[in-house]
């Protein structure tokens, strides 16, 4: 098994571990956090089974999910979570998903982050094309994936179930062609 270490300007990444629960429930957990999300704030238990799965799948092989920690690169603790799940049927073709705790909204982070999650797919894993979705009111995962060379696609309705209805997703997504690292 490859552990995964992407070092940035500003964060990184690396996997997850049990070390990280605690830091991981202040984002999967905080009700602000997961305002977008299409699930409710996690429970601590519900936050240790996804770490547990996050463990398990990288020792899987082919791997085709990596739920990353991302770190702030000068203090070194957990900041957020980021993931990206390759498609068995297509593994040319990854989606990626990304959180960050509210203390770090609004510094460019995010940005950050998905540059750092394209260059990982790009170059360490050779994919072709990396795509996500996120709430339509959610602005700033929209002004993130755009300034970080993503390309808005259009909508698809209903697209996911959440606490309180459907919710549409608006997909964005990156080609290895046309992305140029800035």
């Amino acid at each position: 098994m490859r552990r995964v270490v992407c070092e940035g300007e500003r964060v990184c990444l690396r996997d997850v571990t049990e070390a990280d629960i605690a830091a991981l429930h202040g984002v999967y957990g905080h009700p602000v956090a997961t305002q977008h999300a299409p699930f409710a704030p996690r429970s601590l238990q519900e936050v240790t089974g996804l770490v547990e799965e996050a463990v398990r799948a990288a020792a899987a092989e082919p791997r085709l999910l990596y739920v990353l920690a991302v770190l702030d690169a000068g203090r070194r603790d957990v900041v957020g979570v980021a993931r990206l799940r390759i498609e068995a049927e297509l593994p040319h073709s990854a989606e990626i998903g990304f959180g960050l705790h509210p203390e770090q909204w609004g510094r460019g982070i995010g940005t950050d982050l998905v540059r750092l999650l394209l260059s990982f797919g790009f170059k360490q894993l050779g994919l072709h094309r990396i795509w996500g979705a996120r709430s339509p009111a959610n602005l700033p995962a929209q002004l993130a994936m755009l300034t970080a060379g993503m390309v808005e696609e259009g909508r698809i309705r209903h697209h996911l179930p959440t606490p309180n209805g459907w919710r549409d997703s608006i997909v964005h997504s990156a080609l290895e062609d046309e992305w140029v690292e800035r």
